[in-house]
């Protein structure tokens, strides 16, 4: 069957409306040349045997996955090449949107129909038909949504580019998310006003008859304190009671607080980069009492002692508390608030310099996008969350986070990044204080281009910037420093090009802009240099020729005359490798690693070296080897770099498994 490169025609079929609803993924339509299958989007053929179409059985799959992880898009009749998506066509697509339709209201098939109307579409270009599936993030009651009528066996998770069955614990804390609208309301029964840490206890009450002097809670005793302050309850049913287990976790003395929940732990660290190991700390070592109250003084105190940012005057009184001090403390709490204490992963902050990363167990229980844009709240931990309202910390439910973002934004620092790790059960959130326009790059361009530069928008100044600080910028690190649409980024890069004031290179996805002259190009190859288009192509295509016959890789090395001894220390170490057709995995992943010791090599060298098909030793090897941390990109920032090399990290992958481009890793 004939097949096609992707149209813009499509994208303008696509409401706009209905696209910004599920993120950016679905946003990227605006821009089909950047489509790729990811995290988010799943591509199937879907031709069936008669190549008229059929729905896959991985369909569901997927659908799970994505309904449990992130939402994303499934797109049927659509295949991803080395170049560019292709389009089959779907000529029984009507028949396979009510195959869908039925199978999801059918509780045997699937637990849970989370689609609407708008979310199946059948879509027409260039006389091909194909079906465009928008899968939500199911929410925290309809998780987890899994095949079949058993859910420890047919529930699925998204993870990377594939579609992961679920470990039972995994799946029974859903279940428990699904039941439990708040979890520390349980009253320990077994637990009493003894087990209070009474200094803290005390340290609280002073606070709050501080901030509210005249509050009929103040004379209350302690207990009754407590119980007001959803602390302390009584089971109606048995008439016992007890402590609550938000009462424990935020008062408690270290030993009662383990022998309730024998998982907990809290955990800060200040480092000086991320090589040494910390230089101060503060976990449960017995020389605290270990509850969250004195845990958020402690660190609260820590994270704010260096800020280097400069106060405000309120007429002549100094305002201290500027908005980086209060978006730190909103995400200290917001990180309390919403642990699940029962998991199996410390509560984390780490100080860095420049950096503050805070992780908590347990998911996020609405999705990210709400989170971010406000207005919606679902605490795990609500009387947790209503203890530290009561002496005005935290801000009012759903409005923490866009307060975070706002204060960071004041700053001119990059956007916070927020991450749910799905396969640990965990959210991280990190604060970094680097400047999206740095003095010395605004100066510099200010200079360069006068008026022109001062006169541009915000997104084009900021990639200006980026692409004078990092060598080159594309649409993708764009997004991820903005919050700006898809769609606006692209024109402000077509604007920026059509000025003259960026220059552009690649098609599609693989799109990249520099400054003017500055072709970031300028790199080494072997001990050689790459200083052109043509140069790069040329070196492209013998990287070709390379592939095609291995027995020539000495014989070609003569276009690149200064690097012979290089390539022929590289032959000998691939040779294990190349010399077989079939050579077991560790071997091949062992030479990889030899390979690029000290050296960035590009998928077409290792190809070359190794004797093996591209595209086969970037999804086997290289995708994995990133994610690992055995390797790590040239161009991080540019991941889609149409050059991209690769080097074995230091240690020969030994670090965090999750250090991949774009990770921060605030973890030991």
């Amino acid at each position: 069957m004939k097949e096609t490169k992707t149209e813009r025609g499509i994208a303008k079929e696509l409401p706009d409306a209905h696209l910004r609803e599920h993120n950016m993924i679905h946003e990227d339509f605006f821009d089909l040349d950047s489509l790729k299958e990811g995290f988010d989007v799943e591509l199937k053929t879907a031709l069936g045997r008669d190549k008229r179409g059929a729905v896959p059985e991985s369909f569901w799959e997927t659908y799970s996955a994505m309904a449990n992880t992130s939402g994303g898009i499934i797109i049927l009749g659509a295949q991803e090449t080395e170049d560019c998506i292709v389009f089959h066509n779907l000529l029984k697509y009507e028949r396979m949107i009510q195959d869908i339709w039925n199978n999801l209201n059918n509780p045997k098939k699937v637990s849970a129909n989370i689609l609407q109307n708008k979310d199946i579409q059948s879509l027409r270009d260039d006389d091909k038909n194909i079906i465009i599936v928008s899968v939500p993030q199911a929410s925290r009651k309809q998780r987890p949504v899994y095949i079949g009528t058993n859910p420890l066996e047919g529930t699925y998770q998204r993870q990377n580019e594939g579609d992961y069955r679920c470990q039972p614990e995994l799946v029974k804390q859903m279940l428990g998310e699904q039941a439990n609208d708040t979890r520390d309301a349980v009253t320990l029964e077994d637990f009493n006003i003894d087990d209070i840490d009474k200094e803290s206890f005390r340290i609280y009450r002073q606070q709050f008859s501080n901030r509210k002097p005249n509050h009929p809670f103040n004379e209350c005793d302690d207990r009754e304190f407590l119980r007001q302050i959803g602390g302390w309850k009584r089971n109606r049913q048995t008439g016992k009671e007890g402590l609550t287990l938000a009462g424990l976790l935020m008062f408690g003395k270290f030993r009662s607080i383990l022998d309730a929940v024998p998982n907990y732990i809290v955990d800060y660290q200040e480092r000086e980069n991320t090589d040494t190991r910390w230089i101060d700390r503060i976990t449960l070592d017995g020389s605290w009492s270990g509850c969250l109250y004195d845990f958020y003084r402690t660190v609260m105190k820590k994270l704010s002692s260096d800020l280097k940012v400069p106060f405000k005057l309120n007429g002549d009184e100094r305002i201290e508390d500027t908005p980086v001090h209060e978006a730190l403390r909103e995400a200290l709490v917001n990180t309390i608030i919403h642990a699940d204490y029962s998991g199996n992963c410390s509560l984390l902050v780490v100080k860095r310099p420049g950096l503050f990363g805070f992780r908590n167990p347990g998911l996020m229980r609405i999705p990210k996008s709400e989170a971010i844009r406000g207005g919606v709240s679902d605490c795990r931990n609500r009387n947790l969350q209503k203890m530290f309202q009561l002496i005005g910390l935290g801000e009012q439910a759903g409005s923490g986070f866009p307060k975070i973002y706002l204060n960071w934004q004041l700053q001119h620092w990059r956007e916070p990044m927020l991450e749910e790790r799905h396969e640990s059960n965990q959210t991280v959130f990190i604060l970094k204080m680097t400047s999206l326009l740095p003095e010395d790059a605004l100066y510099a361009l200010k200079l360069e281009f006068g008026d022109l530069f001062s006169d541009l928008g915000n997104v084009e100044r900021l990639a200006m910037v980026t692409a004078y600080s990092e060598s080159c910028v594309n649409h993708s690190r764009l997004r991820e420093l903005s919050r700006e649409h898809p769609h606006d980024i692209t024109i402000s890069l077509h604007h920026l090009v059509k000025q003259g004031l960026l220059a552009s290179e690649g098609s599609g996805r693989n799109t990249f802009y520099y400054m003017p002259g500055r072709h970031p190009m300028e790199d080494e190859m072997f001990g050689g240099k790459i200083c052109s288009k043509a140069s790069s192509e040329h070196l492209k295509e013998n990287s070709e020729h390379l592939k095609e016959n291995s027995e020539h890789l000495k014989e070609n090395s003569e276009h690149l005359k200064e690097n012979s001894e290089h390539l022929d220390a590289l032959q000998i170490i691939a040779e294990s490798v190349n010399s077989v057709k079939k050579a077991p995995k560790k071997l091949v992943i062992s030479t990889i690693l030899e390979l690029c010791k000290d050296r960035d090599l590009t998928l077409e060298e290792l190809s070359a070296l190794l004797n093996r098909n591209k595209d086969s030793l970037r999804i086997h090897y290289i995708i994995p080897m990133l994610r690992e941390g055995k390797l790590e990109q040239k161009y991080k920032n540019v991941t889609t770099h149409p050059y991209q090399k690769y080097r074995t990290v230091d240690g020969e992958g030994e670090s965090d498994p999750k250090s991949v481009p774009g990770y921060i890793n605030i973890e030991d």
